[in-house]
């Protein structure tokens, strides 16, 4: 209103001096500055509407933003939720697959050892049948040696004269020994 108020005071005045009438006034300085308030109320008048304009798409630019980044917030909390998720499964998965590789492996080991526990007992098994095949090598090599060492013995004593009932008994002892 100041303003408002200047440029009566300035249009009074100017009409005083020009006593009555409607005149031209040469001054430079008082014409500036009647135009220049002129031009100030048509820009205020105007560029309030312009301002307002602006300051309209100012705030609604800046609520589209904050409600994309809202929105980006929610999709990147989702997105957290979703990778925290797949974490807890692969742990639970990794310790699922950790259980049953020990439980594998206590089975192959109880496997390893009944096995060996089998290999060990064939091989104590094939040990005493050599050893009884050696043993009954042995005893038959010993018959037949006790069998050559009779011969000959029934020989030198058929070569001295033995009665006929000593050489049948020497002969079946012989063939009994042979026998057993």
């Amino acid at each position: 209103m100041g303003n408002m108020g200047n440029f009566l005071l300035l249009a009074t005045e100017h009409s005083e001096m020009a006593e009555g009438g409607f005149g031209l006034n040469l001054d430079i300085l008082e014409t500036n500055l009647i135009n220049l308030v002129l031009l100030i109320g048509i820009l205020f008048y105007f560029g309030r509407k312009v301002l307002t304009n602006i300051l309209n798409e100012r705030r609604s630019n800046i609520e589209s933003v904050i409600q994309d980044a809202e929105c980006r917030l929610k999709q990147a909390q989702t997105a957290l939720a979703q990778v925290q998720e797949q974490l807890n499964q692969a742990q639970a998965e990794a310790q699922r697959i950790t259980q049953v590789a020990e439980e594998k492996a206590q089975a192959a080991r109880e496997a390893i050892l009944a096995r060996a526990t089998l290999d060990v007992e064939r091989l104590k098994e094939t040990a005493a049948a050599d050893l009884n095949a050696e043993t009954e090598r042995a005893i038959s090599q010993l018959r037949q040696q006790v069998v050559a060492m009779a011969l000959k013995k029934a020989e030198a004593q058929l070569q001295t004269g033995i009665a006929d009932d000593a050489q049948q008994i020497l002969i079946e002892r012989s063939i009994a020994q042979m026998g057993a």
